[in-house]
C-alpha cells in the first residue's frame, strides 16, 4: 500500500516562524525562556483555581508531537521525495511546547501525531505498528514528565486490525491514553470502511474520544489551482472521513464514541444542508441517521484550530451547539498565541468563550489535569 501524500511543509500555508532573534541579549534565551515558563505556568495554575477570565486554564485539542524516531523517518521521507521541510516542525521540541502554550496562556495540551504520512512510509505493516509504539511511549513520556500540561490521543497503525487492536490495549491500559488520534484515510480507505469495523468496536465498547486529523488523499495530492494542497484538499478530507462516517452507519452503530474533527470540521459546515439534501430522505436514512442527518452532525465534536476567522466560526456555530466546539491550536504549524487571540476576538459572550477554551474538553476527554 502507498500513500502520495504532501509534506506538512506544504500543509499549513499561514504558519509563522516564531523564533527569537540569534542575537538576543542577556540573560541567554534559554534562562530567559526557562524563567518565563516557569512564570507562565505559575499564572496559568492561578487562573485555572481563581480567575474568571474566559481563557483561564485553555485546554488546546490539537497540538501536535513528534518523537525522535518519527521525526528522523519523517524528515528521510521527505528527503527522498525532495520535498522541502517545515521549519518549525524541524525546531520542535518538548521544552518549545511548554514555552509556548505558556506563551498562549494554554494550561494542558492533547497530544496528536501530525498526519502525514503517519506511521506508515511505505515500510510495510510490522514497521507501521512498531513506529505506532515508539510515538506513543512517547507521548505518555511528555505527559510523565511535565505533570498537569499534556495528555496523550495515541496513534494506531490502522493499516492492520490486529495491529491496531493491540495498540488499543496498550495505549488505555498500560499508557493510559485520553483517546486515540487517527488519520482522516489510510491509503484512500476511509474510516466508515467495513475493513475498520472490529477496530471502531472496540473504541466503542472502551467510550473512547476519537480524534481524527486529515491529510491529502493520494487522489487529490496533484490537483492544484496554484496552492498547497493544504488549503482546500485537506479540510474536504475531513469531510469525506465524517460522510464516510455517516452514511456507513457508523455514527448511528457506535454510540458511545466520542468524535472529535479538525479544523471546524473541514468544510462539514458549508456543505450540512447539501449533504442532508441529497440523503436526509434516502430510504435507508434510518440506519445511518436515526434522528436526521442534521442531528448527526450536531452531535460531533469539532476543534478551532487555523478556523478562527469568523466566517468558518460564524458556519460551525450555526450548525453545532457552543458546546460541541473545543479550542485547538494546530501547534507547531499555527502559532498558539494567535489562535487564542483570534477566538477573544470574535466578539462571542464569557460564556461560549469558557465552554471553547477548556469546559467542552473538559466535560468529554477523561482525565484532563484539573
Amino acid at each position: 500500500m502507498s500513500q502520495h501524500n504532501f509534506s506538512a511543509a506544504h500543509a499549513h500555508a499561514h504558519a509563522i516562524d516564531c523564533g527569537c532573534p540569534d542575537d538576543a541579549p542577556m540573560p541567554s534565551r534559554r534562562r530567559f525562556v526557562q524563567a518565563l515558563g516557569a512564570l507562565g505556568a505559575a499564572g496559568i495554575a492561578g487562573c485555572a483555581t481563581g480567575s474568571s477570565s474566559p481563557t483561564a486554564g485553555v485546554i488546546d485539542t490539537h497540538h501536535h508531537f513528534y518523537s525522535p524516531e518519527y521525526q528522523k523517518a519523517w524528515l528521510d521521507w521527505e528527503d527522498a521525495r525532495k520535498v522541502p521541510h517545515f521549519s518549525q516542525q524541524v525546531a520542535w521540541t518538548r521544552e518549545r511546547s511548554i514555552a509556548e502554550m505558556d506563551k498562549g496562556g494554554v494550561r494542558t495540551s492533547m497530544l496528536s501525531l501530525a498526519s502525514t504520512p503517519g506511521v506508515w512510509f511505505d515500510a510495510g505493516v510490522e514497521q507501521a505498528a512498531r513506529m505506532a509504539r515508539s510515538c506513543n511511549e512517547y507521548g505518555a513520556g511528555m505527559v510523565r514528565d511535565f505533570p498537569g500540561r499534556f495528555g496523550l490521543f495515541a496513534t494506531l497503525p490502522m493499516v492492520d486490525v490486529e495491529a491496531s487492536l493491540k495498540e488499543i490495549a496498550y495505549a488505555f491500559d498500560t499508557l493510559k491514553a485520553q483517546g486515540v488520534g487517527l488519520q482522516t484515510n489510510y491509503g484512500d480507505k476511509w474510516p466508515g470502511d467495513a475493513f475498520y469495523k472490529p477496530i471502531f468496536e472496540e473504541l466503542n465498547r472502551r467510550k473512547a474520544v476519537v480524534y481524527f486529523h486529515p491529510l491529502v488523499a493520494n487522489c487529490c495530492g496533484r490537483l492544484s489551482v496554484g496552492t498547497f494542497p493544504a488549503v482546500i484538499e485537506v479540510p474536504h478530507d475531513t469531510t469525506r472521513a465524517v460522510v464516510s462516517l455517516l452514511l456507513s452507519g457508523s455514527f448511528a452503530r457506535y454510540r458511545d464514541i466520542k468524535w472529535l474533527f479538525s479544523h471546524a470540521g473541514g468544510t462539514i459546515p458549508m456543505l450540512a444542508g447539501r449533504i442532508n439534501y441529497f440523503h436526509g430522505t434516502a430510504k435507508n436514512v434510518d440506519q445511518f441517521a436515526p434522528d436526521g442527518v442534521e442531528a448527526e452532525l450536531k452531535r460531533l465534536y469539532y476543534d478551532t484550530a487555523n478556523a478562527t476567522h469568523p466566517a468558518p466560526m460564524a458556519a460551525l456555530l450555526k450548525l453545532v451547539p457552543e458546546s460541541q466546539v473545543t479550542f485547538g491550536s494546530d501547534y507547531p504549524y499555527v502559532p498558539i498565541d494567535t489562535q487564542v487571540a483570534a477566538l477573544r476576538q470574535l466578539g462571542l459572550g464569557d460564556s461560549t468563550l469558557r465552554a471553547i477554551y477548556s469546559g467542552n474538553a473538559r466535560r468529554f476527554i477523561p482525565g484532563i489535569p484539573a
